[in-house]
């Protein structure tokens, strides 16, 4: 009980990630220590179990599919997008600079963790790292698309953002956003519309059974250069989170608000001149100093249930 407790406070974390543009679950899979455990679970979804459950029973199946860790996990993950939705949401209106300060402190934290991970380093290593950066600094930069909301767009939308969230570095959210269903997704689980968050779910579904296999293959087969990989997502998703920014255009969310659509990042006292804010500076550092020290804290936390 005590295991599936701790899997599912894991799961919150990861849901709450997932719920804000540019921060990962999957990087909160890593740096609890259960992210091969979940690529591994998750792939074992397939075909395979039908003639397991046939011959064995429903307990053999839930046991091959380590049902009790992804039950727990979900769980928490769910609930953490749930209940926390409208008050990131709010978070981010309200206090920019003290939230993105946070999150960009748990991400350098976690950059630092992934690194730690590879065991020498190799040319075609720090490639896989630059090539890693480019690709989500690309994805981060990348201009928001407006896609008509309909179940086939809601699907896709679900099959191409749980890949991301599986990936560290690279935000399901941002995915959505850049795609144009951020706004629509998020008030479709504050209202509870059960219809389109089917749809959402079922597209994740596929896409996140179809992906798992590949990564899961890929860490498998060429762990220490995906790894790297991974970690250029990491380090070019801070890009995204990087706390003074400069708003270059708007865009009308679901709801009939005007919300950020194109943002220029700004340095702390060149943010003061344009934007004609305070940089809040001070509570920013201790902000970054407070998510570095979570992270940290989890890692060494991780380190001690494992032993």
């Amino acid at each position: 009980m005590k295991k599936h407790l701790l899997t599912f406070f894991k799961g919150m974390a990861m849901g709450s990630a997932d719920v804000v543009p540019g921060v990962s679950g999957g990087t909160i899979a890593f740096i609890t220590g259960i992210y091969d455990t979940l690529l591994e679970s998750i792939r074992r979804v397939n075909p395979s179990i039908i003639p397991l459950w046939r011959d064995q029973g429903f307990k053999a199946v839930w046991e091959h599919i380590n049902g009790s860790f992804l039950s727990a996990l979900l769980s928490g993950i769910l609930i953490a997008i749930f209940t926390l939705a409208k008050g990131v949401t709010w978070g981010l209106a309200t206090y920019p600079i003290i939230l993105w300060s946070f999150f960009f402190g748990l991400i350098v934290a976690s950059a630092l963790h992934m690194i730690k991970q590879i065991e020498s380093w190799t040319i075609s290593k720090v490639v896989m790292v630059a090539l890693g950066t480019f690709f989500a600094w690309q994805i981060t930069v990348a201009n928001p698309l407006t896609l008509d909301v309909n179940p086939l767009t809601v699907f896709l939308a679900g099959s191409i953002a749980i890949c991301a969230m599986i990936l560290p570095g690279i935000s399901g959210s941002l995915i959505l956003l850049l795609l144009g269903m951020y706004s629509s997704i998020l008030s479709a689980a504050k209202q509870f519309d059960v219809a389109t968050l089917a749809i959402f779910a079922s597209g994740c579904l596929v896409g996140l059974l179809s992906f798992s296999h590949v990564l899961s293959w890929l860490l498998r087969k060429y762990r220490e250069l995906t790894m790297t990989f991974l970690t250029g997502l990491i380090i070019g998703a801070l890009v995204k989170i990087w706390p003074w920014k400069e708003v270059i255009s708007w865009r009308v969310n679901s709801a009939g608000e005007q919300v950020p659509l194109i943002e220029k990042n700004l340095l702390p006292w060149t943010y003061e001149t344009v934007v004609s804010q305070p940089s809040e500076l001070a509570v920013a550092i201790m902000m970054m100093g407070l998510g570095f020290c979570i992270v940290v804290g989890m890692e060494k936390l991780a380190h001690r249930l494992a032993d």
